[in-house]
């Protein structure tokens, strides 16, 4: 092929490409109104109940990346089916299904005490106190927002030390429509009565961060050990490792 066209059918296979991308870039953030935040993993640290789900699959630990993958996927089979199950029993049945499909003997009772247990006594991140401390001190509405029940983040809440930093605990249980659907942003921002241009999200999945950047929120991701964006999501506005560094940003917008 003659230099000339190669460079055309080059460009124009890039273009689309490029186009996305400039459609898609984060414009400039301004200081929110309200910071909503994911719960586990964000805030919480889930070491604990991955040791007791990896001892539930005969200590294949490396099965738990696929666990948590299929808890994720089959909550969406239930919002896209307009059926809702509690996020914990998703969860137990995840996992029956997980070591089903891996040869692994475990009964559903054996599955929900490896999860539920563990899940309401999960200690923050060392981080977390600090920065939370810091953005209410700065004077923003905080408010976290989860998958799982309002029962089940209030116990966490209680036992991690962590209600005194929130005004409101929102779960999906309410609207009974799991996140990343954009209507579970839409009903969070209905609740805190601000516009998505005026809110932020904190979160350390990238389907999560994916969710809010299509709901039009500005979205942060907090880069946890194993945690990545999705490439072909709008891109997040910032990246932080802990909820100081987070805290400290915030600082700068006016």
């Amino acid at each position: 092929m003659p230099i000339t066209k190669l460079l055309l059918a080059t460009a124009l296979l890039l273009s689309p490409t490029i186009a996305r991308a400039d459609d898609e870039m984060a414009t400039e953030v301004t200081r929110p109104k309200v910071i909503f935040f994911d719960v586990n993993e964000t805030l919480l640290d889930l070491g604990q109940m991955r040791e007791s789900v990896g001892k539930a699959l005969d200590g294949r630990e490396e099965l738990l990346p696929l666990w948590f993958s299929t808890m994720l996927h089959y909550s969406l089979v239930d919002t896209v089916t307009g059926r809702y199950h509690g996020f914990a029993d998703i969860g137990v049945a995840a996992l029956m299904m997980t070591a089903e499909t891996n040869g692994i003997e475990l009964t559903e009772e054996a599955a929900r005490e490896a999860i539920v247990t563990p899940l309401r006594s999960l200690p923050p991140h060392p981080d977390v106190k600090e920065g939370l401390q810091s953005l209410k001190d700065q004077g923003f509405r905080l408010i976290s927002f989860t998958n799982s029940s309002n029962k089940g983040v209030k116990t966490q809440f209680e036992n991690a030390g962590l209600i005194e930093f929130f005004e409101a605990r929102l779960s999906v249980e309410d609207e009974k429509v799991y996140k990343p659907a954009l209507a579970s942003y839409e009903w969070a921002l209905k609740q805190a009565n601000v516009k998505p241009e005026e809110a932020m999200m904190v979160a350390a999945h990238g389907w999560d961060i994916a969710g809010v950047k299509a709901a039009g929120m500005t979205g942060v991701f907090v880069t946890r050990p194993g945690k990545a964006l999705y490439p072909l999501a709008i891109p997040a506005d910032k990246k932080v490792a802990t909820i100081t560094e987070l805290a400290e940003w915030t600082k700068t917008l006016k």
